[in-house]
């Protein structure tokens, strides 16, 4: 018996050593016990990559049925209300999917659930790794990949939304046609060349389904492995604590505890995505009908991850230069062409910039900033977000003005000022208040925790009586951050630490 199972362990070893000299089998084993640090926010990213997934899942099952295709047909569905109507082959396989085809409308709206968590989960994952300090070295190139995610995901989102060719997505199109000519010299070209033709053309729907499937999703697979892989690499990021250093990671290992919680987080993404596509309508293209270039959607509104595009337009006054026999369109090459540029750009070398004011760009960092640590950072990152809720607001200032029965001049301008002034106001308030955070955090720190027992002195005086403090939040230091003169905990928000005193020599 024993020598049995002796020649069956040998038989194992043999084995594995014969794998292990052409896969790194040996070398796996120690990637499943890589240890993953537990904390809510750092399921951020886990839900834009398991909203990824459903999104290649669902989007598989629809290119067996839609037919990227612009020419006439005349609708004969199940859609009464449509019946001997002309629209695009496109649009006529999109209301056969929601309506012939079982499972389809279903489907249908997993898939755009899908892609709307999806790019809000980018963005919400990128604002943790910002107001953590986690792009900061050696991580600057993760954060670059981050972000080209999210551009990428943008593209993805309304490569797709404009499949259908419905009224509300060809209006869409019609806007992007605009940002295109309002290139300067060479914007008739890449109009042309986009649309094949003068606009609607006949070319730009199979164009963007050629993206939407292929291009567009293989260059996000192909960023996620390589954002993943320099996860690995770099080990993850986590809070201070007992025991966290930036040499090591706390945390659960990779297996089996880190895989089992992942997959149910994805179970529950997928569980959530279905309830929301069952009892939620979204986007049904039978209520706006079928393209047609002198007809618009009334109330059009976009998705919100382009309604930000949406409101910049909307703000800009009519300006217009002539120049050289060129007109420029100050008003659609602005807000639409020079804006985004200039924000993604601030997105793509921030963490450059940050470290070179702030000296840490020779330093590796591995545990998390909280945000009141870094007042300036959170300032920026929050006059950011008000700034786009601004423009996403501009972006329905007709459907408000209609709403709340006001005059949609006057919410253009109070949009307009807000656009400047609420920004700044958000970058002095949230500067404060993490002042004000740690300030009270140091008197916790220094004098204690007030117990609530008030004691009369020999003077005569009355004092309350603190104890030290006991329970700390995710990352909270244990003993006093800098005080707000002293440098570098004025400029960096880091730790102070009082420098070592010389030994005595002994006698």
């Amino acid at each position: 018996m024993d020598d049995e199972r002796g020649g069956s362990v040998r038989a194992a070893v043999e084995a594995a050593d014969a794998a292990d000299a052409r896969l790194p089998v040996y070398d796996g084993g120690g990637l499943l016990r890589k240890a993953f640090p537990h904390h809510w926010s750092f399921f951020l990213g886990e839900i834009a990559l398991y909203s990824l997934i459903v999104l290649v899942l669902t989007g598989v099952w629809l290119t067996f049925f839609f037919q990227p295709e612009m020419r006439e047909v005349i609708y004969d569905g199940s859609y009464v209300p449509l019946r001997g109507i002309p629209m695009s082959a496109a649009f006529d396989s999109t209301l056969r999917i929601s309506f012939d085809v079982r499972g389809g409308l279903l489907i249908r709206q997993v898939h755009h659930w899908a892609a709307l968590v999806f790019v809000a989960a980018i963005g919400v994952h990128l604002m943790r790794i910002f107001f953590t300090g986690a792009f900061r070295r050696p991580r600057e190139m993760n954060w670059v990949i981050g972000v080209t995610l999210l551009v990428l995901a943008l593209a993805e989102g309304f490569a797709g939304y404009s499949l259908p060719d419905d009224l509300l997505s060809g209006t869409g199109l019609r806007i992007a046609q605009g940002i295109m000519l309002s290139l300067p010299v060479v914007g008739t070209y890449v109009s042309m060349f986009a649309f094949g033709a003068e606009f609607p053309g006949q070319d730009i729907v199979p164009r963007l389904y050629s993206l939407h499937i292929l291009l567009l999703p293989g260059a996000l697979i192909a960023l996620v492995t390589v954002h993943l892989v320099l996860v690995f690499h770099l080990k993850h990021t986590h809070w201070r604590g007992p025991g966290r250093t930036g040499a090591n990671a706390v945390g659960k290992p990779a297996f089996p505890q880190f895989t089992a919680s992942s997959g149910g987080l994805f179970l529950m993404v997928f569980g959530v995505l279905t309830v929301l596509a069952g009892l939620v309508q979204i986007n049904p293209v039978w209520v706006y009908g079928p393209y047609r270039p002198d007809v618009v959607s009334t109330g059009a509104q976009p998705d919100f991850y382009v309604g930000f595009l949406e409101g910049a337009l909307r703000l800009v006054p009519p300006w217009e230069t002539n120049l050289a026999g060129h007109t420029l369109m100050w008003n659609v090459l602005l807000p639409a062409v020079v804006l985004p540029g200039v924000l993604f750009l601030a997105l793509y070398v921030y963490p450059f910039v940050e470290q070179r004011l702030t000296g840490e760009e020779w330093h590796e960092n591995h545990l998390c900033d909280r945000p009141r640590e870094r007042p300036v950072r959170t300032g920026l990152g929050a006059a950011g977000i008000v700034f786009y809720a601004v423009l996403l607001l501009a972006g329905g200032n007709d459907v408000l003005a209609l709403s709340f029965r006001v005059s949609v001049n006057a919410l253009t301008w109070i949009f307009r000022v807000a656009l400047v002034v609420a920004p700044v106001l958000a970058f002095m308030v949230t500067r404060r208040l993490c002042h004000a955070l740690l300030e009270r955090e140091r008197e916790l720190l220094t004098e204690g925790v007030a117990t609530g027992e008030v004691r009369q002195s020999v003077a005569g005086g009355y004092e309350s009586d603190h104890r030290p403090v006991e329970t700390f939040r995710p990352g909270m230091p244990r003993t006093p951050l800098s005080p707000p003169g002293r440098s570098p905990g004025r400029r960096t928000g880091r730790p102070f630490r009082t420098p070592r005193l010389p030994a005595r020599r002994r006698r």
